[in-house]
């Protein structure tokens, strides 16, 4: 978690023209009383209080996650997170009229109502979709592609009719759930796929399963968790999707619905991650990428370090002077066909929207 992302998504967007003042917010942090509407005050407290103290104590982390491996101590460890779900809060607010918003310190889908989880201390996507629909989006479509499973998310919305869940995510990696035929009372679509995933399993994934699913449902709002952990240079993944899979699979979802929320998640390589959030941007704000990037923007990803990972060791040229990468194209295996066709079946299911 110590690789620079947000940082590099800002840089990125301004070092190409596309961040004027007029578009960007700095997020407030949310308060306890806020983030108390699905995490309990209980937890709240004992995560302000680890910031505090900088420890914790054997029954704290026995309860509430918080002092492990996964979820270590850190000085900012209520204040970082809480500024990240402060912004999903916001988001919710803001796009009230419609819209679209990008908040790539966001996609922390693992975390648990009272208990931090896979490096993820609050569940701002869960907060952000209760903001959209207080501020009238009843029917919310989440959508995330990240490597990991949306866990978290599940768990709030699982039998909740009004919200669409799908999530495309490695099989047989943490946290082992997402399984393809678990579903709850709700509308859960879990599509586990196999390591090697390349960009045209990706787009049929997209083409019969998700697209057909979110128009169905007819959604008054989308959320679209874009982790970076899902393309080749991942360190914790093996899936092998280029940054196109992504932008492609936001800029068909954008014209189906009028409120847009982008999350960032997980990615572990900082030109990656850096790459595909400022493309994603771009989509999102209609900007047109270019092939080959402008010198101030290149420099931004030449004073990147990634000094604890092989990968980047020797990167290559392309991860300084495109946003782009070359489109990982291939066979669309059986299984992935399989399982996508098994979902689909289950589309004509779902409730639309009363007109």
């Amino acid at each position: 978690m110590r690789v620079p992302r947000v940082s590099t998504v800002l840089d990125l967007s301004r070092a190409l023209g596309w961040l004027p003042p007029d578009r960007f917010r700095v997020s407030p942090r949310a308060k306890p009383a806020a983030l108390a509407t699905w995490h309990t005050p209980d937890y709240l407290a004992a995560l302000e209080a680890a910031e505090r103290a900088g420890a914790v104590d054997p029954p704290t982390r026995d309860r509430h996650g918080l002092g492990t491996a996964s979820n270590p101590v850190f000085p900012e460890m209520f204040r970082r997170p809480a500024t990240g779900a402060g912004a999903s809060l916001l988001a919710g607010e803001m796009l009230a009229g419609g819209g679209r918003i990008h908040n790539p310190g966001g996609g922390t889908h693992h975390g648990m109502p009272d208990r931090a989880n896979g490096f993820c201390y609050l569940n701002d996507a869960v907060l952000g979709i209760l903001s959209l629909r207080r501020n009238g989006a009843p029917r919310v479509a989440y959508v995330d592609i990240d490597a990991h499973h949306m866990d978290g998310v599940e768990h709030a919305f699982a039998e909740n009719p009004d919200v669409l869940l799908i999530s495309t995510h490695e099989e047989r990696r943490w946290p082992f759930t997402g399984h393809l035929h678990d579903a709850g009372l709700g509308e859960v679509f879990n599509l586990p796929l196999p390591r090697g995933l390349n960009d045209d399993e990706m787009a049929l994934a997209r083409d019969r399963l998700i697209l057909p699913a979110v128009e169905a449902f007819a959604p008054d709002a989308i959320v679209l968790q874009c982790g970076a952990d899902a393309v080749e240079e991942d360190p914790l993944s093996r899936l092998s999707l280029s940054n196109n899979a992504h932008l492609d699979m936001l800029r068909a979802l954008l014209p189906l619905a009028p409120r847009f929320l982008l999350l960032g998640g997980g990615g572990y390589n900082p030109w990656s991650v850096g790459r595909l959030w400022t493309g994603a941007w771009a989509v999102l704000s209609g900007q047109d990428i270019p092939d080959r990037l402008p010198p101030e923007a290149e420099q931004v990803l030449r004073g990147l370090r990634f000094d604890g990972n092989s990968r980047g060791r020797n990167p290559p040229d392309h991860w300084f002077t495109a946003l782009r990468d070359t489109a990982r194209l291939g066979p669309v295996k059986p299984e992935v066909t399989d399982r996508v066709a098994s979902l689909s079946a289950r589309i004509g299911a779902i409730p639309g929207r009363w007109l």
